[in-house]
């Protein structure tokens, strides 16, 4: 399959040699143009673009930058991709901390529900709920014990199909989190949020999720963060601050 990836962040250049490991086909690129992706591209085994061409075949698209600039994408990057090639979503709001604020968001509205509009295109959501590190190390073949668990939502059945196989062979269980609106459920603060849940443990904490809590608890999150990683904390001193902090109230 040819994979394009918008963005080589922590998220995006771990799906990038996760993919391609996986035997994919995996362009790059992000707006500063082919140069600054070349030699990620070139230790990862994929091929660097600039970004009027990474989508040019593309078989699924993933867009991994920070949400604020969803809006600064070219108007025409995905308009000649055709209708059955999902675009998916890795991007998370963190307001106070990364983000502008974004008005929409502050009024409530679904973070990946706003970078649709932005993009003039359906997504679905995914690989937002699982941290760097457990995307990187904690990947697992399909039926290990202990498997973690991914979130995918959205609105086309197939898109989400193929976006679901993509997380299998990353070596995560994907969850069918439900329709692109109701992704506020693994959202930054949330139960369900980068937790290094299984599957099984992660579908009731999606459920047990309240609408408009995460709001509610942003500040006291940017404001305990730099007391957690004054610590120079493990990945298992974060999952378990996120799983103390994210749980429902």
């Amino acid at each position: 399959m040819k994979i394009a990836i918008i963005g080589i962040g922590s998220i995006g250049a771990t799906l990038a040699r996760r993919l391609v490991t996986a035997g994919h086909e995996v362009s790059v690129a992000n707006s500063r143009g082919k140069e600054a992706v070349s030699a990620f591209a070139k230790e990862a085994g994929a091929i660097p673009c600039d970004l009027n061409d990474v989508c040019d075949g593309a078989d699924a698209v993933i867009i991994s930058i920070p949400q604020p600039a969803m809006a600064t994408l070219p108007k025409s990057l995905l308009a000649a991709l055709p209708s059955s090639v999902p675009v998916l979503d890795t991007s998370n709001y963190y307001p106070g901390l990364r983000d502008e604020r974004i008005a929409a968001l502050e009024n409530g509205q679904t973070e990946s529900v706003w970078v649709s509009e932005q993009l003039g295109r359906p997504v679905i959501k995914a690989f937002n709920n699982i941290l760097a590190y457990s995307l990187e190390h904690l990947g697992k073949p399909k039926g290990a014990e202990g498997r973690l668990g991914v979130a995918v939502a959205g609105d086309d059945a197939n898109h989400k199909r193929l976006v679901m196989q993509l997380v299998d062979e990353v070596g995560f269980e994907p969850v069918d989190s439900g329709s692109l609106e109701d992704s506020w459920r693994q959202q930054p603060c949330t139960p369900a949020y980068c937790c290094d849940y299984t599957a099984d443990e992660m579908r009731p904490a999606l459920s047990v999720a309240i609408k408009g809590a995460a709001a509610q608890k942003r500040e006291a999150f940017n404001a305990q963060l730099p007391a957690l990683f004054a610590k120079n904390p493990s990945h298992r001193d974060v999952i378990e601050f996120n799983r103390s902090f994210n749980a429902a109230s």
